[in-house]
């Protein structure tokens, strides 16, 4: 059974396509976005390892997942469950596109309004994605898909389908 882990900027895609192999492949999704963060305002990381607990448990009650995020210190948990890796490794201006038409998401927020007037905040933390030197970084991305031994594939665009079947 298949267990896919997706990672990559912002925008690039991950929860799209983790939705269609999803579909496709009658898969179980986790995004790592519902366990990142604290419920406080502002938010807040959760400690790694209260994340790693949830992973853990995701990864155990299902056969085949998804796992998908931003997080190069979350996705590495998934990674030693895992079967394959895709990394989304889209230019920037392609991610900031996809942010801009991107569906309301109700597991993030409340409404789609309340979801756009977030949209400045990101457009801008995805702009520094070739910057930054954290856990959600490209240099952090690329680094896991490098030391990743298994299947793995790299996208650089949109016109990537639905991956690999």
């Amino acid at each position: 059974m298949d267990k896919i882990v997706i990672f990559g900027n912002s925008g690039s895609g991950k929860s799209t396509l983790a939705g269609q192999l999803c579909a496709r492949h009658g898969l179980a999704h986790f995004d790592l976005d519902t366990v990142a963060w604290t419920a406080q305002t502002p938010p807040q990381r959760r400690p790694r390892e209260e994340c790693s607990r949830e992973i853990g448990a995701f990864v155990q009650q299902h056969e085949g997942w998804v796992i998908e995020g931003c997080y190069a210190d979350l996705v590495e948990l998934a990674l030693p469950a895992s079967t394959e890796i895709i990394f989304l490794d889209l230019p920037v201006q392609l991610c900031t596109d996809n942010a801009r038409r991107r569906p309301w998401e109700p597991h993030k927020y409340a409404s789609k309004e309340a979801q756009d007037a977030n949209l400045d905040m990101l457009l801008d933390w995805i702009a520094q994605y070739e910057e930054r030197e954290d856990t959600f970084s490209r240099a952090s991305h690329a680094a896991l898909f490098e030391r990743y031994a298994g299947k793995k594939t790299r996208y650089t665009d949109n016109a990537r389908g639905t991956g690999p079947a």
